[in-house]
C-alpha cells in the first residue's frame, strides 16, 4: 500500500464536474493498494495518517496531528501510486491490486480514520476524478511502509 499525504487548507474532488467530497483544513490522502496488501497495512497507514505531526503548534513548529487540530481527511483511491517506472517510459501497473482486492482495503482505511473521530470525505473508486487542492506549506509526504514490509 502506498499513501501520499498533502496538508491542505482546502480540497475538493469532482466526478463529471460535480463535487462529491470537500474539506477545509486537513489532509488530502491518496491511497494506492498493491498486490499482497492486507488489513494490517490499511490499519497502519490510517493510524500514521491520523497521528502524523504536520500541523503547526503555537510556536509554528510542525508538532500537531490531524486529530490534534480537528482536521478532516479527503481520501482518494489512486492506483497510479503502484506504478513501476523503472524500465522504459511507460509505467507498468502490474503491482496495483485488482478492484476486488483494493476496494475492501480502501474502505477499511476510511473506516479506521472514522473510528478515530476524523471527518472523512472521499473520492469514488475507479471514477475519473478531478482533484483540486490548496497545499498548505507546501507539505507533501509519501508515508513509509510498515516495518514488516521493510524487512525489519
Amino acid at each position: 500500500m502506498k499513501t501520499l499525504v498533502q496538508r491542505v487548507s482546502r480540497a475538493e474532488v469532482r466526478v463529471d464536474g460535480r463535487p462529491i467530497g470537500r474539506i477545509g483544513v486537513g489532509l488530502l490522502v491518496f491511497v494506492g493498494v498493491e498486490c499482497g496488501d492486507a488489513v494490517a497495512d490499511a490499519e497502519y497507514f490510517a493510524e500514521k495518517t491520523a497521528e502524523l505531526r504536520v500541523f503547526a503548534d503555537e510556536q509554528g513548529r510542525m508538532n500537531r496531528s490531524l486529530t490534534d487540530v480537528g482536521g478532516a481527511a479527503l481520501v482518494v483511491s489512486q492506483f497510479t501510486l503502484a506504478a513501476d517506472t523503472r524500465r522504459g517510459r511507460r509505467p507498468s501497473w502490474g503491482r496495483a491490486a485488482s478492484p476486488d482486492e483494493a476496494v475492501p482495503l480502501y474502505e477499511h482505511f476510511i473506516d479506521c480514520l472514522r473510528r478515530r473521530s476524523i471527518d472523512v470525505e472521499r473520492g469514488r473508486f475507479q471514477a475519473m476524478m478531478e482533484v483540486e487542492l490548496v497545499n498548505d506549506g507546501p507539505v507533501t509526504l509519501l508515508l513509509d511502509p510498515p516495518p514488516w514490509r521493510r524487512g525489519e
